[in-house]
């Protein structure tokens, strides 16, 4: 069977895709690695209903869920495009063919390494937030949260509300980064005031905000059980002598999200950089890569949150179909775009945190390589980008494929992080190499 669109990713942007382009009259196939569909944003237990934008896709007669369904590439095949996925725990093969695609991988999150970072309690911030929804479980009973970004406000104030103790919201940036951009500010006044209302609700559970300031160290021996939080100058240097430990029994870290893009730059999509530094997908007005039959929604074309990925996947869905997108639904988005643009800008990694780490801090958690091996590798060895500091120090080789390490890696090589160019988007095994499954036309 060949479907008019296969969407990949079954969060925000994806549900709206399949929704609007079955509503249009098309035959869709969402293909999603989750259990569930939703992403990180919808995710929930599987005892507890569904959110509303899962409930209306299950409800589409013309859209197929095949979850748990990991894609690792897609090829075109005639005037088709054939998607390969490994399918559960057993790595089973599958295919989807259809006449167009849709990608809306999302993304994931961005951590940069410090000292006492591989002690169990050390979680990632969205990794907390997912154990909670998911599994209702707390990572801890007094949580850190620390990082950057605006995602860290709605991390502390679930984890507050489920009960766990927030001591302090530990950000890198300087909110009054956002004052340069008061015009995004203005058009979004609904932002402004879900800031508050998070604010608010931790300020009432005595949670401290500290701003300018990072984690710079974690102490504990088989756990986490203090962290040391820093004041930053402008550049995310630590302030010498302004360090203090505050004790707790987990952390929970992020320094925002990362466009997932392999299947994307497999293809030969054409990215482009965001204002904090990170590549994502370069699309036009209505959503289209550069490669015909190819569209791209969410935070695959730059991170911006769940409304805009919402509304990107419906102007895609449209153009698909071949109809013109809505015109409230176009200047919402570029509204929208405005103010993530102005966040990314405001949140963007400072290049001081490398004097974060001392050269024990393990950089490389797959392959155990250090900030001293690397920084060697450049020093000692020549290495001037993050593809030479991998071959002669093994960074990046490991199971996550620097998916983690990624950034880190090519900042201690002195250039900004480049685009995910993998042939393979996750792990498949050599049987499904050596022969591909077709799919039924």
């Amino acid at each position: 069977m060949t479907a008019d669109l296969a969407v990949v990713g079954a969060g925000p942007a994806g549900l709206a895709a399949a929704t609007t382009a079955a509503g249009l009259g098309l035959d869709v196939t969402l293909v999603d690695a989750g259990a569930r569909a939703g992403g990180q944003i919808h995710r929930h237990a599987a005892d507890d209903p569904p959110p509303r934008p899962v409930r209306r896709a299950a409800r589409e007669r013309r859209v197929t869920h095949l979850a748990a369904h990991h894609v690792w590439t897609v090829v075109p095949d005639g005037d088709t495009w054939l998607l390969h996925a490994v399918v559960g725990p057993d790595e089973a093969p599958a295919t989807v063919r259809a006449r167009a695609v849709l990608l809306a991988t999302g993304a994931y999150e961005r951590q940069l390494p410090f000292p006492g970072w591989t002690l169990p309690g050390v979680v990632g911030a969205g990794g907390a937030q997912a154990m909670l929804k998911s599994g209702g479980v707390l990572p801890g009973r007094r949580v850190v949260v620390a990082g950057s970004g605006p995602l860290l406000l709605a991390v502390a104030t679930t984890l507050a509300a489920a009960g766990a103790r927030v001591p302090a919201l530990v950000e890198a940036a300087d909110y009054r980064a956002y004052a340069r951009h008061t015009g995004a500010l203005l058009r979004n006044p609904a932002k402004l005031a879900q800031g508050a209302l998070h604010g608010g609700a931790l300020l009432r559970r005595t949670t401290r905000l500290l701003t300018r300031h990072a984690v710079t160290a974690a102490h504990g021996t088989t756990r986490v059980e203090a962290v040391t939080v820093t004041r930053l100058d402008a550049r995310w240097r630590p302030v010498p002598g302004t360090g203090r430990r505050v004790p707790c029994d987990a952390l929970a870290v992020g320094h925002g999200l990362v466009p997932q893009l392999e299947l994307a730059t497999a293809l030969g999509c054409v990215t482009r950089r965001t204002p904090d530094g990170t590549p994502a997908l370069d699309v036009d007005a209505e959503q289209r890569t550069c490669v015909p039959g190819v569209w791209a929604a969410g935070e695959t074309c730059g991170v911006g949150g769940e409304e805009l990925a919402r509304t990107e996947g419906e102007i895609a869905a449209h153009s698909v179909a071949g109809s013109r997108p809505p015109r409230a639904a176009v200047r919402r988005r570029a509204r929208l775009r405005g103010f993530a643009d102005a966040m990314a800008a405001a949140h963007r990694p400072g290049p001081g945190w490398t004097d974060w780490l001392d050269g024990a801090t393990e950089v490389c958690r797959c392959e155990e390589v250090t900030a001293a091996a690397i920084r060697a590798s450049v020093t000692d060895l020549g290495a001037r980008d993050a593809r030479s500091v991998k071959l002669l120090t093994r960074a990046g080789m490991g199971w996550c494929q620097g998916r983690t390490c990624g950034p880190a890696v090519a900042r201690l090589a002195g250039e900004e992080p480049a685009p995910d160019r993998r042939p393979l988007s996750c792990p498949v095994p050599l049987s499904q190499l050596a022969q591909p499954p077709g799919a039924e036309r």
